[in-house]
């Protein structure tokens, strides 16, 4: 079972008819004890992160996700939910993270490219991770801002003036800075791998 956060954010629903699409048992929930008795976490998101982070926080939900991503469940974050993963955020002002992938997110810089990034564009993946087959496949992006982060993160990019991580990774923590459940095809493949992932995890800690 997934649960997908809901903290009042925008995509809720959309995720929840991705994760149907393609046969994963979901709870679109912000009940604590729901969502601790699930195999994974998916926290979608649009809109700007400081408003996003002041609703996990009123909900008691970042400490909970924190605490759930270190007993060793996967973590899925998507747009602004991918965002929220890392240290801080100069949307708005400064405002901090989950921090748990380091990093900042930071506006996309002026160029004769249109911000908001709205729209399909390439990914860029790197070979012999799980997301290799995406390599070149074109997936749906909304955003003004983007993860500045090590590059030992990054598992693809797209090149948009600057090179945007696409898909994120730290052990078992991920985030797409597209959007999967808008991605078609694509997207539905990368909540399948999400679905592995979990599925793994999951039977992992069963055996210990």
């Amino acid at each position: 079972m997934i649960a997908v956060i809901d903290y009042d954010t925008g995509n809720t629903k959309s995720v929840g008819k991705a994760l149907a699409h393609i046969g994963l048992e979901h709870v679109i929930t912000a009940d604590h004890a729901v969502i601790r008795s699930c195999d994974g976490l998916i926290l979608p998101g649009v809109g700007a992160f400081a408003r996003a982070m002041a609703n996990i926080e009123e909900r008691g939900l970042a400490v909970l996700v924190k605490e759930l991503v270190s007993e060793g469940k996967p973590l899925l974050g998507i747009c602004v939910g991918m965002q929220l993963l890392f240290d801080s955020s100069s949307e708005y002002g400064e405002t901090s993270g989950l921090g748990l992938i380091p990093g900042a997110v930071v506006r996309l810089p002026p160029s004769n490219l249109k911000v908001p990034h709205i729209g399909w564009n390439q990914l860029h993946v790197k070979p012999a991770t799980v997301f290799a087959p995406l390599d070149g496949e074109n997936v749906y992006y909304v955003h003004s801002y983007y993860a500045k982060t090590d590059e030992r993160y990054v598992v693809a990019k797209t090149d948009y003036g600057v090179q945007v991580p696409g898909i994120v990774q730290k052990q078992h923590v991920y985030g797409t800075q597209f959007h999967p459940e808008k991605s078609g095809d694509v997207g539905f493949k990368v909540l399948q791998y999400f679905k592995e992932v979990v599925v793994k995890c999951s039977s992992s800690q069963q055996s210990i």
